[in-house]
């Protein structure tokens, strides 16, 4: 019985070049008592092996969050499969606005302690007290109260290249960090202003809207699916769209173009530019955003010295950055003291 990868990302990307199949690139998540999250997590493997779905799936006791790409004649199978469990019968996906063949490369389903690693003990407060839910146009009225004050829980490299008009971005690598911050921030505000917030597709506003209320807001508000629904609705309604730039999503596509707009400058030279790559060197591999460029001229790296590692024989490559771990560098998203224009 197959429970993981048995091919590499570049053999899977080859397949699906050869089958050149319409995939649908989607989201979902869902809070619920999962007693043995490892056996979930096998039967959703074995599943979605065989209808050749790909992605990055997190399973714990609190729930599921699933980001995925499916063979779009296999939606149908998939979406049954979903119904037949009974905490996700009906359950909201998020379909993405731009498709890529190429979003997911594998499938990974993996068990965890929780489903979005935000740093809280959930026995002090009611995770269940959430906050209001409103769909994109109550959004939009919302956020144009005086009285409402809206804040972008995602982080610094997500919000930096798209956001809503007026929200406060937080500098943060991570949505822990956030937390904290954004209550310090507005601790004179707790009964008197509407707090609102938005994420890419809803997950992170679940748990800090309940968080928030236990602190003491008293008017705590969440938008209904993230950026990825709202965008979805103002397009099918035909409603003022008050996004501006590019959504960040976790996949390979790195985020999905909302409007014209370029708000983010290139890390290397400082131009306009809102595309995130990650580092060539492999020993690095670090997040920023680059324009094509500084990427011709820095054979796709973040510095000289990344530069003149890839040019090195891959076993000298190998050799370099055996048993080092680089996930640290990969999580400071441009904050690197290479990248000149980088936060």
């Amino acid at each position: 019985m197959q429970l993981y990868n048995t091919l590499s990302a570049k053999e899977r990307a080859a397949l699906l070049e050869e089958a050149g199949e319409d995939r649908l690139t989607l989201s979902f998540y869902q809070y619920a008592k999962i007693g043995n999250p490892e056996l979930f997590r096998n039967h959703l493997f074995i599943k979605w092996d065989e209808l050749n779905v790909l992605g990055r799936i997190y399973v714990a006791h609190e729930g599921i969050n699933a980001q995925l790409s499916v063979p779009a004649k296999n939606f149908g199978n998939f979406k049954e499969f979903l119904d037949g469990i009974y905490f996700l019968e009906n359950v909201r996906l998020n379909i993405a606005i731009e498709h890529d063949l190429k979003s997911f490369l594998k499938l990974k389903v993996k068990v965890r302690n929780k489903i979005v690693a935000d740093g809280l003990n959930d026995e002090t407060f009611d995770v269940r007290n959430k906050g209001v839910h409103v769909a994109a146009e109550k959004f939009n009225e919302l956020i144009e109260d005086p009285n409402t004050v809206l804040v972008d829980m995602r982080n610094h490299y997500e919000s930096e290249i798209g956001h809503f008009k007026n929200a406060i971005t937080p500098d943060v690598d991570t949505f822990r960090d956030s937390l904290d911050i954004i209550e310090e921030q507005l601790k004179d505000h707790k009964e008197d202003k509407k707090l609102v917030m938005y994420c890419t597709g809803g997950i992170r506003c679940e748990k800090a809207s309940a968080y928030y209320k236990h602190k003491g807001f008293k008017n705590v508000f969440q938008l209904e699916g993230g950026i990825i629904e709202y965008t979805r609705e103002v397009n099918e309604k035909g409603l003022e769209n008050k996004f501006i730039g590019k959504n960040f999503v976790f996949d390979h596509r790195r985020g999905e173009r909302i409007t014209d707009d370029v708000i983010a400058n290139c890390h290397q030279c400082g131009n306009p530019c809102d595309n995130h790559v990650n580092c060539e060197n492999e020993a690095c591999h670090l997040l920023f955003i680059q324009c094509e460029e500084c990427a011709k001229q820095m054979d796709n790296c973040c510095s000289t010295e990344c530069q003149e590692i890839i040019k090195l024989p891959v076993d000298e490559q190998k050799a370099l950055r055996a048993g080092s771990h680089n996930s640290n560098k990969i999580f400071k998203k441009g904050r690197s003291e290479k990248l000149k224009f980088g936060k």
